[in-house]
């Protein structure tokens, strides 16, 4: 069942539901459950890390998106401008 539940959340890319699992990882009465597990922790850990990097990526590109944005906006003078 905790497998399953593993799967799913991968599937899905769930990381707060992997988190909980994680967490709760119960003992393994077999090794082919074990090895399973393993490769799906594995897996997990994988996905997180590229979630991450895309996290870092998006961030990068909204830096350069709002630096782009606020260096095109007009510049607001602290004078009375009488000219305009």
């Amino acid at each position: 069942m905790w497998i399953t539940k593993l799967k799913i959340a991968l599937a899905q890319k769930d990381v707060d539901q992997m988190e909980q699992l994680i967490e709760s990882t119960p003992k393994f009465d077999n090794v082919e459950d074990a090895k399973t597990a393993m490769h799906l922790l594995r897996e997990a850990t994988e996905l997180v890390y590229k979630l991450q990097d895309e996290t870092e990526n998006s961030m990068k590109q909204l830096k350069k998106n709002l630096d782009f944005l606020n260096s095109t906006a007009p510049q607001q003078t602290t004078k009375l401008d009488i000219k305009s």
